[in-house]
């Protein structure tokens, strides 16, 4: 069994949002929405949810088995004059020793947000899967409409429109502008892989959700995108976020082609700490 694992064990290709895109999750989210290349329905004011200092820990299973740890991470950066108004985004994966003997993942994703608007500046995407090893990097010109990617020893310069999010960026654009309301639905564009993708979320319910985190009343978020984001995944990603002012990611789930992928929170939530010894 072990030795079929495919490539989708490299988690961090994020991107959601989140992510939650998701969510986290897989499982992303703006204080101020251009509505001319973003359209939501039901959304009022926003608050950021997340603050810098902010780090999730998730264990990423499949079939029983834990195979990789991904961290979520907003982390300082420091402009001219000792203030910053942007935020560096980090996500990291690494596959659990089991999982490494026959795929070894060790991905890291940076992405700098403007913390005004929410949008990315600048991302960085170290790929190391089995014996894969790919640098990406990605510049948006938000005001010009275009990003510069730099990848396999190749820059080219491509159009985007107004307002398009990066693989990371999207998941903290939705935990703040998504309102949990059954029925509220988000679209945006996200460039990835040298295309403009469209990807929508939907709030489908409010249910409680029990984990290590003890009981939880969360909001349940479909992530629809017609590519692989935090998953190589076969179809939508679902994420559950806290029903608070936080919007936390506990939990993201993907069907894949064997199974599921489930992403659950295990630190950095009210105490949550269940990270096992070793992993």
């Amino acid at each position: 069994m072990l030795e079929s694992i495919p490539r989708w064990i490299g988690l961090t290709r994020l991107r959601a949002c989140i992510g939650f895109s998701a969510a986290i999750g897989g499982v992303s989210l703006t204080l101020l929405v251009p509505l001319e290349t973003t359209a939501a329905e039901g959304l009022g004011e926003t608050t950021r949810p997340f603050t810098v200092g902010e780090r999730l820990t998730y264990e990423i299973s499949w079939l029983n088995l834990t195979a990789a740890i991904a961290v979520m991470e907003v982390a300082p950066t420091e402009d001219r004059g000792g203030t910053s108004s942007t935020a560096k985004l980090i996500g990291t994966a690494q596959s659990t020793p089991i999982i490494t003997k026959f795929f070894p993942v060790d991905n890291r994703v940076e992405s700098k947000l403007d913390l005004d608007t929410l949008m990315p500046e600048h991302l960085t995407f170290r790929r190391r899967e089995g014996k894969k090893k790919e640098d990406i990097e990605y510049s948006f010109n938000q005001k010009e409409g275009t990003v510069t990617a730099v990848r396999g020893g190749t820059t080219e310069s491509l159009p985007i429109p107004g307002g398009t999010h990066d693989i990371i960026s999207c998941l903290y654009y939705t935990r703040a502008v998504l309102p949990p309301k059954p029925g509220a639905s988000l679209k945006m564009n996200v460039y990835h892989d040298k295309k403009n993708r469209p990807v929508e979320v939907r709030v489908e319910g409010i249910e409680t959700l029990e984990g290590g985190w003890g009981k939880v009343e969360t909001v349940r978020v479909r992530v629809i995108m017609p590519f692989h984001g935090l998953f190589m995944n076969k179809g939508d990603i679902h994420v559950w976020v806290t029903n608070d002012e936080r919007k936390t990611p506990v939990r993201m789930k993907a069907k894949v082609v064997l199974g599921a992928i489930v992403a659950n929170l295990v630190d950095g939530w009210s105490g949550v700490s269940s990270v096992k010894p070793g992993l």
